[in-house]
């Protein structure tokens, strides 16, 4: 046998050792009784023959990819890809609310003014986030936060437990988001308490909101607000909301009666911040957020891979 072909052998010999068996490189040199850095010379041996092929699974390299994209295609300033092994709903939020928790705690410092609406999505993020050594911080809800019905927005919650991560006090939204007529809406926001929280909302230089869809599921079916001729309309000429404001999916506003009722931050007031961050994941809400991004509502997304995958090709 040739020395070539003995020394191939015995390289192949010692990469099963190295990489299957796990042994190390001293332990091979004991057992096969020749020097450590014979062994390493045949490692590398076997890796210049092909003997040895080394692929590294890497699931964060695409995801910059990914965001490059999303940035072009919604002419958007930062687009934050969160990874995500399992594309089921469960897992989506789990992953991108914890992920979305962090951004949040890099992003606020002291003296920001952040308004934030209400939904699953955020009360999740907002319990996963640590307290902030910050200053000076205002925390206000950028749309009315009572429900009529024992179904949970978690209005309450999500910004009292924010003001406390950030030392300061929650100035809450005591109303229905949405009234029922446009007389009544207009009689409200004149109220001084009122129009305060308004105004803190349209200063706050980072606005945190997710988007809600016009399925049955939605919160805001389940919270009463409209009649059944409203709620049929919505679901067809609207593919979703942000902060109950109800958009198309070219991203404009799909009843102007309904949204003339309804109390909070105007959606053009979103494109003036300094961040307006979308946080949002999920096969039912691309439509949603598709129409929000092309309204240019958000300059920052916050979206898990399955979905943003989905959301290039839509």
């Amino acid at each position: 046998m040739s020395m070539d072909k003995e020394k191939q052998q015995l390289s192949i010999e010692v990469a099963r050792l190295y990489y299957q068996s796990s042994l190390s490189q001293q332990e091979i040199a004991e057992k096969l009784n020749v020097s450590r850095p014979t062994i390493s010379r045949l490692l590398n041996y076997a890796k210049e023959k092909g003997y040895v092929q080394i692929t590294i699974f890497d699931p964060f390299s695409d995801l910059f990819e990914i965001e490059k994209k999303l940035k072009e295609k919604y002419g958007l300033a930062e687009v934050h890809v969160a990874f995500s092994p399992d594309p089921n709903y469960n897992s989506i939020s789990e992953y991108l609310t914890s992920y979305a928790a962090e951004y949040l705690e890099d992003t606020i410092k002291s003296g920001d003014i952040v308004g934030v609406s209400w939904g699953t999505t955020m009360h999740k993020t907002v319990t996963k986030m640590d307290r902030l050594d910050v200053k000076g911080v205002e925390v206000v809800q950028l749309k009315g936060g009572i429900a009529y019905f024992d179904v949970n927005n978690y209005a309450f919650e999500t910004i009292t437990l924010l003001a406390e991560l950030l030392n300061t006090k929650a100035r809450t939204f005591p109303l229905p988001v949405i009234l029922d007529s446009k007389e009544a809406k207009d009689l409200v926001v004149v109220d001084r308490h009122i129009s305060k929280v308004i105004e803190l909302g349209r200063q706050a230089n980072i606005a945190v909101f997710t988007v809600g869809t016009v399925q049955s599921e939605s919160l805001h079916f389940r919270l009463g607000y409209f009649t059944e001729q409203e709620e049929k309309s919505l679901k067809a000429n609207a593919v979703g909301d942000i902060c109950s404001r109800f958009f198309n999916e070219e991203g404009q506003i799909s009843d102007a009666e309904i949204n003339g009722r309804t109390i909070g931050i105007e959606l053009e007031e979103l494109k003036t911040k300094e961040k307006s961050i979308l946080i949002a994941g999920g096969d039912r809400k691309i439509k949603a957020i598709h129409g929000a991004l092309t309204g240019g509502y958000a300059n920052v997304l916050l979206i898990d891979k399955f979905t943003a995958m989905k959301l290039l090709k839509h």
